[in-house]
């Protein structure tokens, strides 16, 4: 039976372009996943979307003097844009601002109530005198009171990762007019995590498989123990409150963001011609959800979502949040879009093509510490290692049997016992390889996939095909057959990271069909296919000062 597996990937504000570090750190990890788990012929549902609401998006139109939805709609584009140059295959990407969300959500807010776990509570909010308004939480910037971060934000703080709250920052100031905000008294809902913590504690006892760093995070969260948190907010942007005499306020973005996990398979299920498909991914014990997140996020997929669903009842907890930690470059800056510092994702895309980008991201992941992203490594990474090792093992093998062999790929009666020792492993890689992918260790899988790419290069190399052809044609035969089937199995290994040029070589290997329809396993070019002409699968980037780029 297949596996069903439910792929949420975090949903970025539209109010700014991506960065590498999202890239690295959420992104390009999900689709991996999800790409392999597709080629493993399992049920897959990969969701997100723009993030719509929240002060970002509020913050960025004040800024501009522009209504919300126009940054929204310009920036929902530049993210499309993004996913499909860049290959993220989801299945549904969508927004925050469909009926359908704020329905699921409002459903959600109205659930938590009737079960106890949503309350009315009055309490002193952070106020601008000058301009007149509470100041929702990313209008407020301060000292983080557990860390010293000068920086901090009302609602976060990004350099040790505390959930925090605008009235807990040291010295705060108003990001509408630099004053120094009051308190005043403001009524808003609560979710009352206190009453969910003894059965958190009890789940997350039980996530050996999760990563060191975002168990040890979360179980750290919960031994301090948990405050219940605010759920709505004074704004007009967002989710309305479902409750009379709310109408004034909004329902918290991050209470509605994550709810989007659910909502986009909803939306996904309806636009699929089922309704009800949503429900095996939430509602089947035996599904595995997967959060991918950047380590900024944890606490909101492995604490507060969790609470919500637990109180909700009836769907499933994550089975897995393989969060990362941070891409930091120019020495050792965090890649940060609400400070505008970074690599822009789109800009990459314009002078590097989007499967070199892949690999060389794949190779910094940061699984288990920050990396740092420096584009003279990409250009190193491109042509030292995917061409030197993977590209030229795949071009000359097709150039030689075009060359020696009219293109035709040669029948071989017999191997000989190297030749089965490395279809040997070639076949052995589809588990060592997948089971880096399953246990989302993308940097290993990649790595594994290498070795055996470069043990086709030196059997090729041991059996020179090029010199025994003259005297000796069934073995130079036999030797490029074995080399062309363990490309066609490196194809499939390497496709999760590698789309766009492993559906290229699926053609050149004159293969029918996708990628995709050939499974996770090793097959067999039949002798007698005839071969289309040789072309290189990557590009050299040129390092000289007249060609580098800038």
């Amino acid at each position: 039976m297949p596996d069903r597996i439910l792929v949420c990937v975090g949903w970025p504000y539209a109010n700014y372009l991506l960065h590498v570090g999202q890239a690295a750190g959420a992104y390009l990890p999900a689709d991996i996943f999800a790409r392999y788990h597709r080629l493993k012929g399992n049920e897959v549902a990969m969701v997100s979307g723009s993030d719509c609401h929240g002060t970002p998006i509020t913050v960025a139109a004040d800024k501009e003097g522009v209504e919300p939805r126009v940054i929204v709609d310009r920036y929902h584009a530049k993210i499309l844009e993004t996913w499909e140059r860049f290959g993220i295959s989801f299945d549904l990407y969508t927004t925050t601002l469909t009926e359908n969300h704020y329905a699921v959500t409002q459903d959600m807010f109205l659930r938590l109530l009737e079960q106890g776990l949503l309350y009315p509570h009055t309490e002193d909010h952070l106020f601008d005198p000058e301009a007149e308004r509470f100041l929702p939480d990313r209008y407020v910037e301060g000292t983080c009171p557990k860390c010293g971060y000068t920086e901090a934000r009302g609602d976060q703080c990004d350099n040790c990762g505390s959930t925090l709250d605008a009235v807990d920052l040291l010295n705060p100031r108003s990001k509408v007019t630099g004053a120094t905000p009051v308190l005043r008294p403001s009524e808003h809902f609560f979710l009352k995590l206190s009453a969910l913590e003894a059965r958190l504690k009890e789940w997350v006892g039980g996530k050996e498989h999760w990563r060191r760093n975002v168990l040890n995070f979360t179980l750290g969260s919960l031994n301090e123990g948990l405050k219940d948190r605010a759920i709505t907010r004074d704004i007009s942007w967002g989710v309305p409150v479902p409750v009379e005499g709310f109408d004034s306020k909004r329902i918290y973005v991050w209470f509605d963001a994550v709810i989007g996990y659910l909502s986009a398979t909803k939306e996904w299920a309806a636009k699929s011609g089922n309704p009800d498909a949503w429900k095996p991914f939430w509602q089947d014990p035996t599904t595995r959800s997967y959060y991918f997140i950047g380590k900024d996020n944890i606490p909101f997929h492995t604490i507060v979502w969790p609470a919500m669903l637990m109180g909700y009842g009836g769907l499933n907890l994550p089975y897995d949040v393989p969060a990362n930690q941070y891409v930091n470059f120019s020495a050792g800056q965090k890649q940060s879009k609400s400070k505008g510092t970074g690599t822009w994702m789109l800009d990459l895309l314009d002078t590097y093509d989007a499967d070199v980008v892949r690999f060389y991201l794949t190779t910094i992941m940061p699984e288990t510490s920050d990396s740092e992203f420096r584009e003279e490594e990409l250009i190193r990474a491109n042509n030292d290692v995917l061409i030197a090792t993977w590209g030229n093992l795949a071009n000359r093998t097709i150039s030689m049997l075009h060359r020696d062999f009219e293109g035709v790929v040669p029948a071989a009666a017999t191997l000989a016992p190297e030749s089965e020792a490395l279809i040997g492993q070639a076949r052995a890689a589809f588990e060592s390889v997948g089971a880096e992918y399953e246990a989302c260790h993308f940097r290993n899988a990649l790595q594994e996939g290498l070795k055996l790419a470069q043990a086709a290069n030196k059997y090729l190399d041991e059996r020179a095909p090029w010199k025994a052809v003259k005297t000796d044609k069934a073995h130079a035969g036999e030797t490029l057959a074995t080399t062309l089937n363990v490309i066609n199995a490196l194809k499939t290994l390497l496709h999760p990271v590698l789309p766009f040029s492993t559906m290229k070589l699926h053609g050149d290997l004159a293969q029918p069909g996708r990628v995709l329809d050939q499974g996770w396993n090793y097959a067999s070019i039949a002798p007698g296919t005839v071969l289309p002409p040789p072309r290189p699968l990557y590009t050299k980037i040129d390092t000289t000062p007249e060609g580098a780029r800038a």
